[in-house]
C-alpha cells in the first residue's frame, strides 16, 4: 500500500486535549521463547479492536516499532477515560489475565507503559514532505501558514483562537 506524501510543511491543530499512550514489551531472556511469544502475539488482537471499535472507544491511531529486545506502540487516544476504560474490558482485559497467569513475576519478559495527558495547546508538531503519521494521523493535518511558521507560533496559535 502507497501512503500518499503530503509535500511541504504540515502541522496539526492544537485545539482539543489528546492522551498520547506508550506501550510495548521487552525480551529479557531471548532463548524463553515461550514466554515472550504470547505476549508478543497477544497485540494483534488488540490493534484490530481498536481500530474496529475506533469510535466507540475513543482510540485515535497508533504507530509502531520493534528493536532487537524491546517493542514500543504509541497510541493516541480522545481522553485518558477512555483509555482507563479500555484497559478494563475487551482483548486488552484478556491478555493483561493471560500475562499475570502465564508470566508474572517471571523475568524473561517485561512490559511497560507510560501515559501522557496533554491539554490542548500544548503540544505542536511538524511534518515536512511525509505521508500522514504520528499525531497527523489523530488529529486534524493542515497546512503551516505563516501564522504557524514556528514551534512557538504554533503553540500559540491556539491561545489567538479563543
Amino acid at each position: 500500500m502507497v501512503k500518499q506524501i503530503f509535500t511541504g510543511r504540515y502541522t496539526t491543530e492544537n485545539k482539543d486535549d489528546v492522551v498520547v499512550f506508550l506501550i510495548g514489551m521487552r525480551i529479557n531472556k531471548r532463548w524463553a521463547i515461550h514466554k515472550w511469544l504470547p505476549v508478543f502475539h497477544a497485540m494483534p488482537g488488540m490493534i484490530r479492536e481498536l481500530y474496529t471499535r475506533k469510535e466507540e472507544l475513543g482510540f485515535l491511531s497508533l504507530e509502531n516499532y520493534f528493536g532487537l529486545r524491546t517493542t514500543i506502540m504509541i497510541q493516541y487516544w480522545r481522553s485518558l477515560d477512555d483509555l482507563l476504560a479500555y484497559s478494563k474490558e475487551g482483548t486488552h482485559l484478556t491478555a493483561w489475565k493471560n500475562f499475570n497467569k502465564k508470566v508474572g513475576d517471571n523475568d524473561t519478559v517485561g512490559i511497560y507503559h507510560e501515559t501522557y495527558v496533554i491539554k490542548k495547546g500544548h503540544y505542536e508538531s511538524v511534518y515536512g514532505n511525509m505521508p500522514l503519521y504520528g499525531l497527523a494521523k489523530a488529529m486534524k493535518h493542515i497546512p503551516i501558514t505563516p501564522e504557524r511558521i514556528s514551534a512557538r507560533r504554533r503553540l500559540q496559535h491556539h491561545d489567538s483562537m479563543r
